[in-house]
């Protein structure tokens, strides 16, 4: 027995189209679009109609960069990928790409083995993995070709934490070269890390304790220094290059300079860098550690330059990098010492939001929105025509979405497992309604009724911007 839903009378926002289009959707997938009123519209009969009339229909959104339940700083990511999917859901968000962690010492196929324990049967949508690549040997550079082959395309290397995560330049070429020879997309957290240990331990000693010191340590001029290198670097060996949450004005400027050049680099930014500033981190009473995060918020005059990124596509994606601690009990194990601040912000809920925000405040247009939110975060890792878009033979993770409910963003009414919201009582106009997970309709006019462990892995191609 088929099973067909049709969502009828909205608006159908693509990357490439916007189209008052009625969507028949059978077994899970996107089985036609036709124009609303159609003869062909018309004829189609479904097990379940929902009504769209005055609303937007979206593809589900793509959040390429989540951390559930991610060990930091002696503690661990508090959204476990039950609850951290279930607030994707409500927020719009029907994939996520999360980051499968080796530990030094470990293999790939360890790491990735716990991840798949931790999220099997628990995620209320699709997801799919990157993988942490934290010690870099002839051993791991051959499993990275494994792991391709598996659907596990992306490995993320880290200029930054020394002693936990950190690989060096002769580590970060050889993982770059390999990525060449297998199509694999290295992902860099570029940070100079090794000089940003000096100025915490100088700050400290100082007796600059407060959390707005993790911003004034971690300095622009080393996220600028270290996106150069590894742009450089990415150069030497011939492979592209995907700079994650990109926040200052001079990185940004960067990565333009060497797509300029017609360089494979890529570079994704977060809300937290669009709508919250260093002004936050500098909150009395110790609530700036609410907003530690790395890279760190920047003073408000660099958000002009990444919404500028995102309009010239020098700037391709909006991830989130959600990795949520909660105030009470995890962020305050930084009291007295910023350094000991687990680093993350809480977001998946938020992202596809804040970015309709963006789009009412004239930053980007409608269609930028679906992009850089779902068609190329999909494209990059792989996942595109299945994910990212409304068209024949797509999985049916659609949104139906009220442009015009307002609402305010609190922690009271929000669905992640965090104690606080990055965005309290901000208010936004845009909400999401309704969601379709391949099929299943898992929020339905804002009552969740979707289930762990409805959402399946999801393995990946490579990235389609270098085919």
């Amino acid at each position: 027995m088929s099973n067909r839903t049709l969502v009828r009378g909205g608006l159908v926002l693509t990357a490439a189209d916007e189209i008052h289009a009625d969507v028949l959707v059978e077994d899970g997938r996107v089985a036609a679009l036709a124009a609303h009123g159609s003869a062909a519209a018309e004829s189609w009969t479904a097990d379940r109609t929902i009504d769209a009339t005055g609303k937007y229909v979206l593809p589900g959104g793509v959040d390429a960069h989540t951390h559930m339940e991610l060990p930091f700083g002696g503690t661990f990511a508090s959204d476990t990928f039950e609850t951290g999917t279930r607030a994707a859901a409500w927020g719009g968000t029907t994939t996520i790409v999360d980051f499968a962690v080796q530990a030094k010492g470990q293999t790939l196929r360890e790491g990735l083995d716990a991840w798949y324990a931790k999220a099997d049967g628990n995620c209320a949508i699709d997801y799919a993995f990157h993988m942490i690549l934290s010690d870099v040997n002839e051993s791991s550079l051959k499993e990275m070709d494994l792991l391709v082959e598996e659907g596990v395309t992306s490995f993320k290397l880290f200029m930054a934490y020394p002693g936990v995560f950190y690989s060096d330049d002769g580590q970060i070429l050889r993982a770059m070269q390999r990525g060449t020879a297998n199509g694999g997309l290295i992902m860099m957290h570029a940070e100079n890390g090794i000089a940003i240990d000096v100025l915490v331990e100088q700050a400290l000693a100082r007796g600059e304790t407060d959390p707005r010191y993790h911003g004034e340590v971690r300095k622009v001029l080393l996220e600028a220094e270290a996106t150069h290198r590894a742009v450089q670097l990415a150069r030497v060996a011939g492979a592209p290059l995907y700079v994650v949450h990109v926040s200052a004005e001079e990185a940004v400027a960067e990565l333009a300079a060497a797509r300029d050049k017609g360089l494979p680099v890529f570079g994704e930014t977060c809300p937290q860098y669009l709508f919250l500033s260093t002004d936050n981190l500098a909150e009395p009473d110790f609530e700036g550690a609410k907003y530690v995060c790395s890279t760190p918020l920047r003073p408000k005059e660099h958000q002009a330059a990444l919404w500028r990124g995102l309009r010239t596509d020098d700037l391709q994606v909006v991830s989130t990098d959600h990795c949520p601690f909660c105030f009470s009990g995890q962020k305050d194990l930084g009291r007295g010492d910023f350094s000991k601040i687990p680093n993350g912000l809480p977001g998946v809920e938020n992202r596809m939001d804040l970015l309709h925000q963006a789009v009412i405040d004239g930053h980007i247009s409608r269609r930028r929105w679906i992009e850089i939110a779902c068609a190329a975060p999909a494209r990059m890792f792989g996942l595109y025509p299945k994910k990212g878009t409304i068209a024949p033979g797509a999985d049916a993770d659609i949104v139906v979405y009220d442009p015009h409910a307002e609402q305010v963003l609190s922690a009271e009414t929000h669905h992640m497992n965090v104690d606080y919201s990055a965005y309290e009582g901000k208010r936004i106009t845009g909400r999401v309604e309704t969601v379709l997970s391949r099929g299943e309709v898992v929020v339905d006019g804002r009552e969740f009724t979707g289930r762990a462990g409805h959402g399946v892995f999801t393995p990946r191609s490579t990235c389609q911007y270098l085919n």
